[in-house]
């Protein structure tokens, strides 16, 4: 059975999923709508990816995590209602690992730089143990009040992909193609 990743199925235009850098000169309104995320820490755009050679605006970012405990966590706090967030997987033996990272999550308030040594590099067996949210993350999430900023993935292993990658990679909940 292979390992997945996870991606928040959205708005796709082209034939790659794209980092920010790259949505900026090519789909301005996708940039902006996507940039907003970032309004109140802009210095987190430019911050450094130590194993990519590249910045936050470089990369792709895919969970190891399934939505589902995140998201069944964040309903327990009140903060979002009933439903579940469209995503899309791919296979994580499919992201070449001189491209691709991962980023050990840590939630900070002050949204301060994360040191060099949480980011590791990337294989799709590390994947695999990280896929298990941790009791620190749904917990966090199941408390949250009502002025707490909602940051789900605050407290989840971030995979980095440094450049596009190809929609048609990734499958729907279903397991089909997203495009082909």
């Amino acid at each position: 059975m292979p390992t997945l990743l996870y991606k928040a199925a959205g708005d796709i235009r082209g034939d790659d999923i794209l980092p920010l850098n790259q949505l900026r000169d090519l789909y301005p309104d996708l940039y902006e709508r996507h940039a907003k995320k970032y309004a109140d820490r802009p210095q987190a755009l430019s911050r450094p990816i130590p194993l990519l050679d590249c910045t936050w605006t470089d990369v792709v970012f895919l969970s190891p995590v399934h939505p589902a405990p995140i998201f069944d966590a964040l309903r327990e706090s009140g903060r979002i209602g009933p439903g579940s967030l469209p995503y899309w997987t791919i296979d994580a033996d499919l992201l070449d690992p001189r491209q691709t990272c991962i980023l050990l999550k840590r939630h900070d308030p002050l949204f301060r730089p994360q040191p060099a040594e949480d980011y590791i590099p990337y294989s799709a067996e590390t994947v695999a143990t990280l896929s298990t949210p941790s009791a620190k993350a749904l917990d966090r999430l199941r408390t949250l009040n009502a002025t707490e900023p909602l940051l789900p993935w605050a407290d989840i292993p971030h995979v980095l992909h440094r450049g596009p990658i190809p929609v048609n990679l990734f499958r729907d909940a279903r397991g089909r193609a997203v495009r082909t």
